[in-house]
């Protein structure tokens, strides 16, 4: 029973790092097709390489988390 909540934990882990980065692209793409005044310009970018640190940090966390601790048989 140890090694399945083991298991449990890495794939709730493992999910949540995938949702994370996936929101963090999303929310890159969408800051890149809006329209951006001038004087919102410096902004826009120190935003911009905030959610890029986040999404570096997101996937250093998935790829310490590292692989699956059991292979998971059917």
């Amino acid at each position: 029973m140890g090694v399945e909540r083991a298991v449990t934990r890495w794939y709730v882990q493992r999910q949540r790092l995938l949702t994370e980065i996936a929101s963090l692209e999303q929310a890159l793409v969408e800051q890149e097709q809006g329209e951006q005044p001038p004087e919102e310009a410096e902004q826009r970018e120190e935003q911009r390489q905030r959610l890029l640190a986040r999404l570096e940090e997101a996937q250093a966390r998935l790829q310490h988390l590292g692989p699956c601790p059991k292979p998971m048989m059917g």
